[in-house]
C-alpha cells in the first residue's frame, strides 16, 4: 500500500538543490570494549545549483532535539534550512555531539538527563492556555494532536553534564570551520552557547550570530543546574583579561571582552508570544558588555505576531525568517 500523506502534498514545494552529508569523527578513545570515536558531529549540507552568499550558515539545533528542526515543520512545510537554501545560501545543518545522528553511548559520552516528555514540551512549545497569544501555533496542544506528536516524537534528551555538552559542541564546530571556511551561525534556544563558544574558539571564523530564542537570561538558574557559569554557557569560555573565577564576569562583565565575540554582529530574536522574549534585552546587554555588536529582533518590532519559542517551526515561519535573512544578507555585504 502507498504511503498517503496529503498534506505534504499541499504544503510541500519543489525545490532544485545539491545535498550531502558528512561526519566530523572526535576522538579515538578506548573503552573496555574497544577503540570508539567520542562524540561525532554529523553535518548534512545543502545548497543551490548557484550559491550566491558568500558565507555558508551552519544552523545549530536547540534542547534535545536534532538537526531535524531546521528541514521541515510538524505540518510538513519547508523548514528554515530550504528557506536559506532558496535565498542563495549554502547551509550545513548538524546534529549536536549525542543528539540525533550524531552517536550516544553513556559508556563514551557518560549519563544523560531524564527523556524529554510531553509534560515538558507543551508549556514550552504550545502552552494549552496560550492559543489567545500565541497565534501562530495553529495546531492542536495536546498529546494526541498530530503535530504535536510530530514536534515531541523527534525529543530526546541532554547529556547529563551540561558544561561538558556544551564545550563538545565547541569544539567539533570548531573543526567544522576548519573544514568548510568562515561561516554565519543560526542557533535555536539551547543550541545557542554552542554558538558562543565556536565564536571563543575560532575568533574571526564567525561571521555573524543569529541566536533565536537563546538560552538565558544571563546567569539564570535551572533546575538542577545551577546559575549559567559564564553567562550564556556552562563551559568555560576564554576572556581578555582572563578570568581568575567566573564570579568575576557575573559581578562586571563590561570589565571583560569575550575572545571570539569582540565586534562580532549578533542578531538575537524573540517571538512576541514567549516567555523567553522578556529575556530578550538583558542578553543583548549581556553581549554588548562583553565586546559582541549585538542587537535585539523582537518579531512584533517588524509587525510579526503571535510567536511563542518555537517560532522557527510555527505557521508563519516563511515570514519569520525574512528579516533574519535580510540582517545575514546585509551583514554578508558589508564584508
Amino acid at each position: 500500500m502507498a504511503f498517503s500523506a496529503p498534506h505534504l502534498a499541499e504544503t510541500s514545494r519543489t525545490v532544485t538543490s545539491k545535498r550531502g552529508f558528512f561526519w566530523i569523527p572526535g576522538d579515538t578513545i578506548q573503552t573496555a570494549y574497544g577503540t570508539v570515536p567520542r562524540g561525532p558531529l554529523y553535518v548534512a549540507w545543502e545548497s543551490p545549483e548557484e550559491v550566491t552568499r558568500p558565507y555558508p550558515l551552519v544552523l545549530i539545533h536547540g534542547g534535545g532535539g536534532q538537526g531535524t528542526d531546521w528541514l521541515g515543520t510538524p505540518d510538513g512545510r519547508p523548514g528554515w534550512a530550504a528557506e536559506f537554501v532558496e535565498a542563495g545560501f549554502a547551509v550545513y545543518v548538524v546534529d549536536r555531539p549525542g543528539h540525533g545522528r550524531s552517536p550516544h553511548h553513556p559508556e563514551v559520552l557518560g549519563p544523560v538527563s531524564p527523556p524529554f516528555p510531553f509534560e515538558v514540551a507543551q508549556p514550552l512549545f504550545a502552552p494549552a492556555d496560550g492559543g489567545d497569544r500565541q497565534t501562530q501555533w495553529p495546531w492542536g496542544r495536546g498529546i494526541e494532536d498530530p503535530e504535536m506528536a510530530q514536534l515531541y516524537a523527534g525529543m530526546s534528551f541532554f547529556m547529563a553534564d551540561l558544561a561538558e555538552s556544551q564545550e563538545l559542541d565547541g569544539l567539533r564546530l570548531g573543526k567544522l570551520l576548519d573544514r568548510i571556511g568562515p561561516a554565519v551561525v543560526v542557533s535555536h534556544s539551547a543550541g545557542s552557547p554552542a554558538g558562543w563558544l565556536l565564536a571563543n574558539q575560532r575568533p574571526g571564523m564567525v561571521k555573524g550570530i543569529v541566536a533565536v530564542e537563546p538560552m538565558g537570561p544571563p546567569f539564570a538558574e535551572f533546575p538542577g543546574l545551577g546559575p549559567i557559569t559564564y553567562g550564556l554557557t556552562y563551559a568555560p569560555v576564554a576572556t581578555e583579561p582572563a578570568l581568575a573565577d567566573p564570579s568575576q564576569l557575573r559581578a562586571d562583565p563590561a570589565s571583560f571582552t569575550i575572545s571570539g565575540l569582540a565586534g562580532t554582529p549578533v542578531q538575537v530574536v524573540t517571538g512576541g508570544a514567549s516567555p523567553n522574549a522578556a529575556h530578550g534585552p538583558d542578553t543583548v546587554a549581556f553581549l554588548r558588555a562583553v565586546g559582541a555588536d549585538a542587537e535585539l529582533l523582537h518579531l512584533p518590532d517588524r509587525g510579526i505576531e503571535g510567536n511563542g519559542h518555537a517560532l522557527i517551526l510555527e505557521r508563519n515561519s516563511s515570514e519569520a525568517v525574512r528579516p533574519v535573512i535580510e540582517w545575514i544578507a546585509q551583514l554578508q555585504n558589508a564584508t
